[in-house]
């Protein structure tokens, strides 16, 4: 029997279509039968790589006992977060402030038909255990209380619902933008920076792209802050969290030093930080920096990419119902493998000589030691054989759903690899993923939010029209079309239309014609993603100074003024918002280089190697015509590089060396 998941697209709905739970997705239909019926709703938000959500699935929804119970007390809805962020973020929102702590997946709530939440929580065995109730008990105390006190739930619920109103920025009250939330920021990282290990804070330990990202930008500037960025790029591809076979990066550590990962692979964090290894080896050229950002540009077009173009959404931690199962070795199985030349390299690097470091049985492969030049090519033997040989396993699900957002963080991550290493087969893989995007889910002038199985649909979110923008201004810089500037100007306008607070600055999450729930976010601090509303800021300044256009100008700024009060007072999980702050303040240098083609790829190339963190280049050829009046350079024989701040640009630059001193002299300014 199938319950109402049978036509959805996510696959972590079908991967629910089966249950005995009467399963129904996000919509009206469960939405009204909650009405009519006057039955509380369990919401259950998940995905599908997420190991503890497959567990509390096998447990409690797929037992026929536990599901009855469901069925008979509830209205049940399944979500895929990945899908429905908006959902998400309202309720993990409402966990926080019901429960007093973080929340994560899977998400369990239990709601009043309107949809206001008076119970939530995470994960709940079938059995009492782990201090937590066993989830029948759980169900059947809630329902009760929705039928037996139904007065103190509605005193909660407007408690709920007025709280979620106060997350809303107000009005900014002092609208002078000042730098101190940049300092505050790089003080706060370098404070919780573990120098050993790399990394902020202890365990669990995240990637924190944004925040690596901020501190990268600040190096140029400040070594410490290099010194943190680059130690825990160092120490993030040295450890377990890092493939050391087959490339990418894991969701997170589950320990202080990078061994032990979360097995599974998500594309938001792979997009950004091949950016990361990127502009890393632009400022220290570590092998290890560019061999990661080979690996994992190699792994993303091997296994992420569509026959369509589009990138697939994740990997699985798990395989044949156990986590890491894919990715773990017997050290018998390891050596058997290798010649003993190979073997005796291969472990003392990979630690396979040292005590087990997963389970207490198997060896997650690290980079527990250095190699010297006559052991690499016996280490690339012997990984290319145990790469053979795991390709031969049972492999992790793929979510195979593609999203608008995480596509553009690839999109965005692949450019600028390909431009800094000079890869046109990188290029050419965020180019197809880029004409994927526009073909399918650019429909009417409007975006959709996800694609599978030949179906786009749910309208699209802040998240995707931000962080497409900035992917299209990163891909104008490698391969400059004027059909990306084009398509970047009306999804400008969209984001102005569409999702702009216009009484108090700021983007919604949710676009003025998106589905009524019980509240509008308009989240301004950074997650696993960077906050759609900086990227927004720092996007749409980008793209007015490029076209001298100051409608996006001064939506931009008007959102940085939004949140200024809050990353004052507060500047962690802001650096997406603060990197909009810098160039609010200091607005990026633009090179614009006309010229032959030829002798502009030359120049291109060249700048391409040096790390500048606050410029950006067109290379126009003279071939191109049809350009808008502030990119209008005039054609020429030799190359001439125009340097652009703001609204003001200096005379023609003839010379490669002159440029590169006229942009190193104006950033000692910034």
């Amino acid at each position: 029997m199938s319950n109402h998941l049978a036509a959805e697209t996510s696959p972590y709905l079908l991967q629910h279509a089966d249950n005995p739970v009467d399963w129904y997705p996000w919509g009206e239909a469960a939405l009204s039968l909650a009405r009519r019926e006057d039955k509380p709703i369990l919401l259950s938000i998940g995905y599908s790589a997420c190991h503890w959500c497959h567990v509390m699935a096998h447990e409690s929804f797929e037992d026929i006992e536990v599901a009855a119970v469901m069925n008979e007390l509830f209205v049940n809805i399944k979500v895929d977060r990945e899908e429905r962020p908006d959902l998400d973020q309202i309720y993990q929102s409402v966990h926080n402030m019901l429960s007093g702590r973080a929340g994560g997946w899977p998400l369990t709530l239990f709601l009043t038909p309107d949809g206001t939440p008076y119970h939530a929580g995470t994960y709940f065995p079938k059995q009492p255990r782990y201090g937590l109730p066993g989830f029948p008990d759980i169900c059947m105390r809630l329902a009760e209380v929705y039928h037996q006190q139904r007065d103190a739930v509605e005193k909660q619920n407007a408690s709920v619902r007025a709280a979620l109103a106060q997350t809303i920025p107000a009005n900014a009250t002092v609208p002078l933008l000042e730098a101190n939330a940049i300092g505050q920021l790089q003080a706060t990282l370098i404070e919780s920076f573990d120098p050993h290990y790399g990394g902020f804070g202890a365990a669990p330990k995240f990637p924190h792209p944004t925040d690596l990202a901020f501190l990268l930008r600040r190096a140029i500037f400040d070594k410490q802050a290099g010194t943190a960025a680059l130690t825990t790029l160092t120490r993030m591809a040295e450890g377990g969290i890092y493939d050391q076979l087959g490339g990418g990066f894991a969701r997170y550590s589950v320990d202080q030093r990078w061994e032990i990962p979360h097995f599974e692979k998500m594309l938001y964090d792979n997009g950004p930080l091949l950016s990361l290894y990127a502009d890393a080896w632009l400022i220290e050229r570590a092998p290890l920096f560019a061999r990661v950002a080979v690996e994992t540009a190699t792994w993303v077009m091997r296994e992420m990419q569509s026959p369509e173009g589009g990138y697939y959404s994740s990997l699985d931690a798990d395989s044949e119902g156990e986590e890491g199962k894919f990715y773990v070795w017997d050290r018998g199985e390891v050596q058997g493998l290798l010649t003993a030349a190979e073997w005796d390299v291969a472990a003392r690097h990979w630690g396979l000589d040292k005590p087990p470091n997963f389970e207490g049985h198997y060896w997650n492969l690290k980079a527990a030691a250095p190699i010297d030049t006559a052991g690499r090519a016996l280490l690339s033997n012997a990984r290319t054989k145990l790469f053979n040989v795991r390709e031969q396993r049972i492999r992790p699900g793929r979510d195979d759903k593609i999203l608008t957002s995480w596509n553009a963080l690839m999109i965005q991550g692949m450019a600028r690899a390909a431009r800094v290493f000079g890869r046109d087969e990188w290029l050419a893989s965020a180019r197809w993923a880029m004409n994927f995007t526009q073909a399918t889910l650019w429909c009417n002038g409007r975006l959709f939010a996800t694609y599978k199985d030949g179906k786009a649909h749910l309208n699209a979110y802040l998240d995707d029209h931000a962080f497409l923008l900035a992917a299209l201004i990163e891909l104008m810089q490698a391969d400059f079309q004027l059909a990306d500037l084009d398509f970047a100007t009306q999804l400008a306008e969209v984001l102005l239309d569409q999702f702009e607070d216009r009484e108090r600055g700021g983007f919604f999450f949710t676009s003025h014609d998106h589905e009524a729930l019980i509240h509008r976010p308009k989240p301004g601090v950074d997650n696993a993603t960077p906050s759609g509303n900086g990227v927004a800021a720092t996007a749409l300044q980008r793209l007015g100074h490029l076209l001298g256009e100051t409608r996006y100008v001064d939506a931009a700024r008007r959102t940085v003024e939004c949140y200024a009060a809050q990353f004052s007072a507060q500047a962690s999980g802001f650096a997406a918002m603060i990197e909009a702050l810098e160039e609010a303040l200091t607005p990026p240098q633009t090179i614009i280089l006309r010229g032959p083609a030829a002798k502009l790829c030359a120049w291109q190339k060249a700048l391409s190697a040096k790390h500048l963190p606050h410029v950006l280049t067109l290379s126009l050829g003279n071939e191109l015509t049809g350009l808008p009046p502030a990119l209008a350079k005039p054609n020429s024989d030799a190359v001439n590089a125009w340097v652009c701040q703001g609204v003001n640009c200096l005379p023609p630059i003839v010379s490669f060396e002159a440029l590169v001193a006229t942009v190193s002299k104006q950033a000692e300014v910034l």
